[in-house]
């Protein structure tokens, strides 16, 4: 009986430092963000899920936009008179967006709105986009028409 006991606790802590070896990368991957955010479809050019949200929100709003210019021959001129256009909600009109705060210049020939983040970094870049419906980004200022296009 004595040395079954000891057996046990030795195959116990065997067991424990196994496991804790085995899931070691798994819980570094998922305190560092950079490493764990998974692509939302192919060639999604988010780094962050932060900026995931942001860019759809963009797309959202531009589509948006379209459809809007489209049935009444000119741009929406805030956030919202485009509720009910395309699939923008009265919800989306609240430029606090998590992580980001939206800022929308609207004009009935174009618009413009901008995405910048609470903390700017690597995973956190500034969005930027007009009626030519290309999204840009910078993640070291805000960004703006000559801000590199969001692939």
């Amino acid at each position: 009986m004595r040395k079954r006991v000891p057996l046990f606790f030795a195959i116990l802590a065997a067991l424990a430092l196994a496991l804790s070896i085995l899931f070691a990368p798994v819980l570094v991957a998922a305190q560092d963000p950079s490493t764990s955010y998974q692509p939302k479809f192919h060639g999604d050019p988010a780094r962050s899920d932060s900026e995931a949200g942001a860019l759809a929100y963009m797309r959202v709003v531009i589509r948006a936009q379209r459809q809007f210019n489209k049935q009444y021959n000119h741009f929406a001129t805030s956030l919202a008179e485009l509720v009910h256009s395309g699939s923008f909600t009265k919800r989306m009109v609240n430029p606090n967006r998590g992580d980001y705060t939206v800022s929308f210049e609207g004009k009935k020939d174009s618009f413009i709105i901008t995405m910048m983040p609470k903390q700017l970094d690597a995973t956190h870049r500034s969005f930027y986009a007009e009626d030519d419906g290309k999204i840009r980004a910078d993640e070291e200022k805000p960004a703006g028409p000559n801000s590199p296009i969001v692939k």
